[in-house]
This record gives structure tokens, C-alpha cells and sequence, in this order.
């Protein structure tokens, strides 16, 4: 009796890899990309415009200056969401420290501050737009993709920040308005992400983040006549903002109330006696 010859062990070897292989390309057609890894940042930007800050001397009663606008925008590409989700992509903004003192001669000096970020309590502070927590703003600055989608998305999100307040020439605490304003001194930096985040999970992925400053001096001579009391000494071309290379974690007081315009508190502190609350915060 002739024995049947055994199967070709290499036959056997190539069909058994030949299954699992096509098992493997099979698995990975059938298993869709995370959004994390599906999403693509295209184009991003982050600046300060070169133009000095302005001052304007048109009112008696008050000092204006307008810095230069930081401006951040990017392109994005979210692929084909085969999930029924929501995702939100925008930017998120937190002020991480703030000096911002008015002098008044020999009297004292004014100070805008926000007392948790001074004390140490938090790292940042939210600079959301007070309404649409923890969002910048709600227009230009964020996009939501609705899934399922079929095709893929693209789009822009952008925002743009800057200073435009007005400084008393009076001493804040008086009734008298005889300018006595000598000099105004700011100094604050800003952490600005670029975010997704999904709306019914609140998982929240960080795409890219931005470190940016905004600094000025303003020497003002109120002996002089109103139009020639303020001249900006420094700087008159901002530092460019830094586009990390690896991201930062947003501090759990930037996602929520209040935001920095509502906690902060303006202060007259005389160069003799106790300080005094000239404007308390808004919540």
C-alpha cells in the first residue's frame, strides 16, 4: 500500500499567513480613526501687529491707548466623522499674569488686578468672552462638526486680541480731576490653545499652543498742555508670540467663571495709607 505523500509545509505556512494577513487588512478597513488622530491642522498663524500702541489725549478726563492686535488663526481638516458627535474646534485663551499699575506723582499709584492669579491660587485665569465659557468668542473663533459626516471638512477659525482702556488724569479716588497721572506701566502674558471638544463626552483634545506678551511703558508730564502730557517709551514692537512645539494642559480656572474681565479689581494704593477697592469685581 503507497502512503499519500504529506502537504507541502511551505504551501501550508504562505495560506495560514495569506488569512491572517488579509484578517489584519480587513480589521483595520472596519475600524475607523479616533478623531484625535483624524483631525489635521492644515495652516496655523499667531502675530503681533508691527504697529506701536497709540495714545489718545482727545478727552480731559481720561488717557487712551490702543496696543497693537495679536492675531491667531488657523485652517483646519476634520476627514469624514463616521460617529453620531459634535465637535467644537476653537480657541481657548488664559491670562497667566498681569501688572498693570498707573502712577500719580508722589500720591500713589492705581492697579488693575485679579487677586486669585496675584495670590498664587490659580495659574490662569479664563479670558473667554464671558459668555460662551470656556470659548474666546463665539463667531469667527470657533466651528462644530456634526457627524455623521460624508465628505471631508475644512474651515478657519481665528481670533484676535489687544488693549484699549482709559486711565483717569485724576487721582481715581478724588473728586478733583487736576492731572496728576506721571506714568502707566502693563505687563501681561497670555496661554492661547487651539482645542476640539466634543460636546457630549466634553473630551477635550489640545491641537497646538500659543505663549504670547503684551508690554508698555507711558511716560505722561501732567504739567504739559492736553495732546503733549504722554509719550510711549517702550516697547515699540512687541515680542512675536512662540508656537509651542509640545503642548501644554489648559488649568482646569481657564475652562470656567469667572473670566478676567469680571475678576478683576481696580486698587488705589497710596504711597501713604491703606489701599482701598476703587471697583470691585463683577461677580
Amino acid at each position: 500500500m503507497r502512503l499519500s505523500s504529506p502537504p507541502d509545509c511551505w504551501t501550508l505556512l504562505w495560506t495560514v499567513l495569506l488569512f491572517n494577513a488579509m484578517g489584519c487588512i480587513q480589521s483595520i478597513r472596519c475600524k475607523p480613526k479616533s478623531f484625535r488622530d483624524s483631525i489635521v491642522i492644515l495652516e496655523l498663524n499667531a502675530s503681533i501687529d508691527s504697529n506701536p500702541t497709540s495714545i489718545d489725549e482727545a478727552s480731559g478726563v481720561v488717557l487712551r491707548y490702543r496696543t497693537p492686535h495679536f492675531r491667531a488663526n488657523a485652517r483646519i481638516l476634520v476627514p469624514p466623522v463616521a460617529a453620531k458627535e459634535t465637535w467644537t474646534i476653537g480657541w481657548i485663551q488664559a491670562c497667566n499674569h498681569m501688572d498693570f499699575f498707573n502712577t500719580y506723582g508722589d500720591k500713589g499709584m492705581s492697579s488693575w488686578e485679579l487677586p486669585d492669579l496675584r495670590d498664587g491660587k490659580i495659574q490662569a485665569i479664563s479670558d473667554s468672552d464671558g459668555v460662551n465659557y470656556p470659548w474666546y468668542g463665539n463667531t469667527t473663533e470657533t466651528c462644530t462638526v456634526i457627524g455623521p459626516t460624508k465628505k471631508d471638512s475644512k474651515f478657519t477659525v481665528s481670533m484676535n486680541d489687544n488693549f484699549y482702556p482709559s486711565v483717569t488724569w485724576g487721582v481715581p479716588v478724588s473728586d478733583s480731576n487736576v492731572p496728576q497721572l506721571s506714568s502707566i506701566f502693563r505687563d501681561q502674558s497670555f496661554t492661547t490653545w487651539l482645542v476640539a471638544i466634543n460636546q457630549a463626552t466634553s473630551e477635550t483634545l489640545v491641537l497646538q499652543t500659543i505663549r504670547w506678551r503684551m508690554r508698555l511703558h507711558i511716560q505722561v508730564d501732567p504739567e504739559k498742555p492736553l495732546g503733549q502730557r504722554a509719550v510711549l517709551k517702550e516697547p515699540v514692537a512687541q515680542e512675536q508670540p512662540q508656537i509651542l512645539g509640545k503642548n501644554e494642559s489648559i488649568p482646569s480656572s481657564a475652562m470656567v467663571k469667572p473670566n478676567a474681565n469680571d475678576a478683576q479689581v481696580l486698587m488705589w494704593r497710596p504711597k501713604n495709607g491703606d489701599p482701598v477697592v476703587v471697583i470691585p469685581p463683577k461677580y
